[in-house]
C-alpha cells in the first residue's frame, strides 16, 4: 500500500516566527512520540519574544534564528504521490520546489544546506512532502495564534532505480499577518 507505518526521526524541524510587531510568543509542541533534542531548551513549551525580522529572544536575553527540535515520531507516511529525482539534481529540484511550497530564500537555503549532503549521493530519491499526517503527529499550538502557518515536512527514500509516480499538486502559500514557517524531514530506508 501507499502508506507505511514508520517509526522515524524527525530531523531538524526548525520553526521561524514572523510577527508584525515585537511579540511575546508561546509555542507548544504536542508530539506523538518523544523529543530527543531541542534548542533553545523546550520547557513545557518555548517562550520567546519574536521580532518581525524573525529574530527570537528568550527570557535570559539570548537570541536565536529559530526554534529547533528533533524527535522520534510514530506515524505512517503517504508515498502515493511524490517526485523521483536523480541525486545529482537534488539541489536544482529543491531550489525550484521550496519557493513554490512557500519558503523564502533564507529558509530554503537553510533547508538545502541541511538536506543536500544526505541526498545528493543517492542514485535517485523519492521525495514527498507530507501534510496532515505530519501535522497530526506533531501538533503545534502557538499563542498568539498565527494568521498564516506553513509546515514543510519532506520524507524521502533513496532508490537505486527511477520509478514512475504521480506528482502532487502544490498549493500556493500566502504569508499574511503573523506568519509561522516550519521545515523538517526524515529519510526512510
Amino acid at each position: 500500500s501507499d502508506f507505511q507505518i514508520q517509526e522515524g526521526v524527525c530531523y531538524k524541524p526548525v520553526i521561524y516566527l514572523y510577527p508584525e510587531q515585537e511579540t511575546k510568543v508561546n509555542v507548544q509542541l504536542d508530539l506523538n512520540g518523544t523529543l530527543t533534542c531541542t534548542y533553545p531548551k523546550y520547557n513545557n513549551g518555548w517562550e520567546v519574544t519574536a521580532d518581525p525580522d524573525g529574530s527570537l529572544t528568550d527570557n535570559n536575553g539570548q537570541t536565536y534564528n529559530y526554534l529547533y527540535w528533533e524527535g522520534d515520531i510514530v506515524t505512517s507516511y503517504d508515498f502515493s504521490k511524490g517526485f523521483c529525482v536523480p541525486g545529482k539534481d537534488t539541489a536544482h529540484f529543491l531550489e525550484t520546489v521550496l519557493p513554490k511550497l512557500g519558503l523564502n530564500r533564507k529558509e530554503a537555503n537553510e533547508f538545502i544546506v541541511y538536506w543536500l549532503p544526505r541526498m545528493q549521493e543517492n542514485t535517485y530519491n523519492l521525495i514527498t512532502f507530507q501534510n496532515e499526517i505530519y501535522t497530526d503527529a506533531a501538533k503545534l499550538e502557538i499563542t498568539p495564534k498565527p494568521d498564516s502557518i506553513l509546515r514543510v515536512f519532506m520524507v524521502y527514500k533513496p532508490l537505486e532505480k527511477a520509478i514512475e509516480i504521480e506528482e502532487p499538486t502544490i498549493e500556493p502559500f500566502e504569508r499574511k499577518g503573523f506568519t509561522v514557517i516550519e521545515w523538517g524531514g526524515t529519510e526512510i530506508d
